[in-house]
């Protein structure tokens, strides 16, 4: 036997025989949980389990987060346990301990997490989170969902729905946002940022520029903008001769 690797079989029930490898990589000792099953001699590492949990502000905690994965059964030695304090409108992809976490899990690997919104800002983004840790092997169980599996079958179904679901509401709210929009308008309400400058104001600018007289200095007369003075002129440049006069 190699020096590096050193064996201890334990026998479990059910004819299993549970042996724990310590393998040195790097210098670094790692164990693993090895099952060899009584109709084969297949060699199968335990999976890793890691919990991530988020929190919107610094002054809030994740204690209840993780409280609630240990609660639901699931064994997290606190160096796999992730938390972070960053807001829910921010991608998984831009959340740097999530990001972190993504690069240390390996195939077989499982992640558990109390809520969707913990996986990314919207159901568009979670799917997009939940089939890249699939496609590199990771399970991933959310509590919130009843502890599905969300890289399985049924996972993904589920998904599909909440996406479908998030989608029909997306898809009212723009409804109703352009309902609202077009009734505001029918009633005379303008929308935008009110013009520094009222219709006799501009008539007197544009007055004030036909004498000659500095941008900047009607600028400053007026208490606005060159921006302002200088669109006042493009638009005055825009008319008909005879609608200046």
């Amino acid at each position: 036997m190699h020096p590096d690797h050193r064996t201890r079989p334990k026998r479990s029930g059910f004819g299993h025989v549970c042996s724990w490898v310590y393998e040195n990589r790097l210098n670094a000792f790692r164990m693993h949980a090895i099952i060899r099953t009584p109709l084969s001699d297949e060699i199968r590492p335990m999976p890793r389990v890691f919990a991530y949990c988020r929190v919107s502000t610094a002054d809030q905690t994740t204690q209840n987060q993780s409280m609630e994965i240990k609660a639901a059964g699931f064994a997290i030695e606190e160096r796999r346990l992730i938390e972070e304090s960053i807001s829910g409108s921010v991608t998984a992809k831009e959340r740097p301990g999530f990001m972190k976490l993504v690069d240390r899990m390996e195939p077989g690997d499982v992640l558990v997490v109390t809520k969707l919104d913990r996986l990314g800002r919207n159901a568009m983004d979670v799917r997009a989170t939940v089939e890249q840790l699939a496609s590199s092997g990771v399970r991933v169980h959310c509590l919130a969902l009843g502890g599905v599996d969300l890289t399985s079958p049924a996972g993904k179904m589920t998904m599909q729905v909440i996406a479908a679901v998030a989608e029909f509401e997306r898809d009212l709210l723009i409804e109703r946002t352009q309902s609202g929009i077009i009734r505001a308008k029918a009633a005379g309400k303008q929308f935008g940022r009110p013009p520094s400058l009222n219709m006799e104001e501009r008539a007197a600018v544009v007055e004030r520029l036909d004498a000659g007289a500095n941008i900047a200095e009607i600028a400053r007369e007026f208490k606005t903008t060159r921006q302002t003075i200088m669109r006042v002129k493009e638009a005055a440049l825009k008319l008909p001769s005879q609608q200046k006069e």
